[in-house]
Formats: structure tokens, C-alpha cells, sequence
């Protein structure tokens, strides 16, 4: 048997008609930009997190470069960002692409920004935390919002993996003054291609931001700002819309199927993730262990028709595109110890239980 690490046909096929439906009659519309599918999908989705305004981007950098630039504005006494040593470096780049200096803080056991560290690394110039709920569950927020308040520090909250998460029962996106979301394939709600949005309930920023991604203006060829171009399409959102009313059902599958790893991988050599209590904490966007011998171990799932990958090998500050920060080696003991260790493992909606079944067996063979 071979499967795949990642599959995102099968989830098209089950709402294939609905989304087909829904292509047809954008298409028929003749409004391909900034039309009525954006307006609700933004409205649908802010709804759906319990948030005023979503603004719809190209993807979710922009939206991270964005919600930065926002920030440097609205703090311009200083110019550090408290961020996640141990994250994908989109969540950097929003940073440093705004000129801000990134402070990395090493994570906690769920993978996420360990909130006991933060206040070692706030400074007189820190403006700024930078979360990142990383593979699907929630950073520790309550610390976290906590410690903002203390410093009267802004919040930005990165939840490309986390759509629908829970902490406290409240949803990803919901607790910071901003938030960013990605919607490319691969994600829990993802698109056909690329797209992202921002949430916030400051009417303001959403202002701001819906006049950014259209080349800076408010009123068509009145240019308040140098802007860019980063717009969700027409189609994306509707598909995204369609996805949107199954989120729920999907969630559930990856959570069914994670669940199912956690309480049957029965095997020393392997590190399963830690899940916080509470309800719905993680919707498991990636399903990630740790092993030691990391090549032995993809060499033999590989062999036995298993797919894996690592997310992420390269930590941020050991990129090539940081040298310049002049980090070395065992800057960040933790962070590198789990990007020399993380495997992920296969977790996609329509996943069988045969495919599930075999995916256990291999691992407990190892």
C-alpha cells in the first residue's frame, strides 16, 4: 500500500457539485474582483470567529505584512516584535519586512510560543507579540493576552494552521488585535490557490487594510498611500464560502483520524504531540512526532509505502535568508532539537481506515 503525506482531491470530490455550482455562477456573473463573493465571504467568516471586520488578501504574508505595518504605526515609540523561535518563516518575514527587529522565543512542549519565556525578552522598544498557533493547536493565550496587558503590548496572531482551534472556547483569531489566516490548498479551510485574510474588530485597521490591498486607495484612482495588490479572488472566496459550511464535518475527520494515532501508535521510539484540555484545542492541521534517527526512520516509512515530511527542517534563524542576524547553532537549543526531530505524519479529510489502519501498523513496526 502507498500513502500519500498530503492528499487535497479527495475533499474536492466529496463537494465536488457544490463547488463546481459555485465556479459556474461566478463565472456567469461577469464580477471577477472585489465583488459580491468577497463581501460575503468576509462578512461569513468574521461571523464565524466571532470578530467585526475580515479583510480578504492574496495570501496569508500579506496579511502578515500588513498587520506589521499596522503595528509600526500604531507603535511608533519602539521597534521590536516578541516572535516563536520555532515557526514557519512567513511569521518572521511579516516582521522583518516592516523593518522591525524579530526577538525569538523558544517554545513550549506544544510546539508554541512558551508564554514563561516572553517577559525575559520585553525591552523598552518591544511593541508587539508576535503568536503563531502552530500545526493546529492554540498557543497559551491566557498567558499570553495577559502579559500584552502588562506592557501594552499589541497582539498579532498568526493562524494559517489553526482555523477553528479552540482555547478557553474562544476560536483562533479571536483574541489578538489582529489576525492573519491562509487559505492556500493545503490548510483546514484552504482555497484552490492562494488567498488569506485579517481579522480585527478595529474598524480602523479594516479600513486600513481593505485600502492597502487595492494599490493604496479608497475611491478608485485616488491614492491615499503606496499600497500593493494583494486581493482575494472572486473565485477563491466562493469556493471558500462553499468550504466553509462543511468546515465543521472536515475538522472533525482530522481530529478522528489524529485521534486514532494518539490512542493506538504504541511504540518507545516515538514522540507523540501533546494536546492541551479543553475542548476542540487542536484541529490537528499536521499530525507531528519526534524521533531520533529521523532519516532511518523516513527511510523506512518511505520503503514501506508511507509518506512523510518535516515541518520545518531550517528553523528561521539558521535561513540563509537571517544570516545577516548572525545566529549560530544551539542559539535555540529547543527550537533546533525539534527541527532535527519533527516527522509528519499522513493526516488529510478522506483518509481511509484501512490507509489509517496501515499507517498505525507501520509506525508500531519501526
Amino acid at each position: 500500500m502507498k500513502i500519500a503525506n498530503n492528499r487535497m482531491d479527495l475533499q474536492f470530490k466529496a463537494y465536488k457539485q457544490e463547488y463546481m455550482d459555485k465556479i459556474e455562477s461566478i463565472l456567469d456573473s461577469g464580477s471577477y474582483v472585489l465583488g459580491n463573493e468577497v463581501k460575503k465571504f468576509e462578512e461569513e467568516f468574521a461571523l464565524h470567529n466571532d470578530m467585526k471586520y475580515c479583510v480578504g488578501v492574496g495570501n496569508c504574508l500579506d496579511a502578515l505584512i500588513m498587520a506589521f505595518d499596522c503595528v509600526k504605526n500604531s507603535k511608533p515609540e519602539g521597534n521590536e516584535v516578541i516572535v516563536p523561535a520555532n515557526t514557519f518563516i512567513a511569521s518572521i518575514m511579516g516582521v522583518t519586512k516592516n523593518g522591525l527587529k524579530a526577538v525569538f522565543v523558544e517554545p513550549d512542549e506544544y510546539y508554541n510560543l512558551d508564554a514563561d519565556k516572553i517577559e525575559a525578552s520585553i525591552t523598552d522598544k518591544t511593541i508587539a507579540i508576535c503568536v503563531v498557533h502552530l500545526y493546529g493547536q492554540l498557543a497559551n493565550m491566557k498567558a499570553i493576552m495577559k502579559i500584552a496587558k502588562k506592557y501594552n503590548l499589541m497582539v498579532v496572531e498568526d493562524c494559517a494552521q489553526a482555523h477553528d482551534a479552540m482555547f478557553d472556547g474562544k476560536k483562533a483569531g479571536s483574541f489578538g488585535d489582529i489576525s492573519c489566516f491562509s487559505f492556500y490548498p493545503t490548510k483546514n479551510l484552504g482555497g484552490f490557490g492562494d488567498g488569506g485574510c485579517l481579522l480585527t474588530n478595529n474598524e480602523e485597521y479594516a479600513s486600513e487594510f481593505k485600502m492597502m490591498r487595492n494599490y493604496g486607495c479608497k475611491k478608485t484612482y485616488h491614492f491615499e498611500k503606496i499600497g500593493v495588490n494583494s486581493r482575494l479572488d472572486e473565485l477563491q472566496a466562493g469556493i471558500l464560502r462553499v468550504k466553509l459550511t462543511h468546515l465543521n464535518e472536515l475538522t472533525k475527520d482530522r481530529q478522528e483520524t489524529s485521534l486514532q494515532y494518539m490512542n493506538k501508535i504504541n511504540n518507545t521510539k516515538i514522540l507523540l504531540p501533546k494536546i492541551r484540555d479543553g475542548k476542540d484545542s487542536h484541529v490537528f492541521h499536521l499530525f507531528v512526532i519526534q524521533v531520533e534517527n529521523r532519516n532511518e526512520f523516513m527511510d523506512y516509512c518511505n520503503l514501506n509505502g508511507v509518506g512523510v515530511n518535516i515541518h520545518y527542517p531550517i528553523p528561521p534563524h539558521l535561513s540563509n535568508s537571517y544570516k545577516d542576524l548572525n545566529y549560530k547553532v544551539k542559539d535555540f537549543p529547543i527550537t533546533e532539537k525539534y527541527a532535527n526531530s519533527v516527522v509528519t505524519l499522513p493526516n488529510y479529510n478522506g483518509m481511509s481506515q484501512v490507509e489509517i489502519d496501515y499507517v498505525i501498523d507501520v509506525i508500531n513496526k519501526y
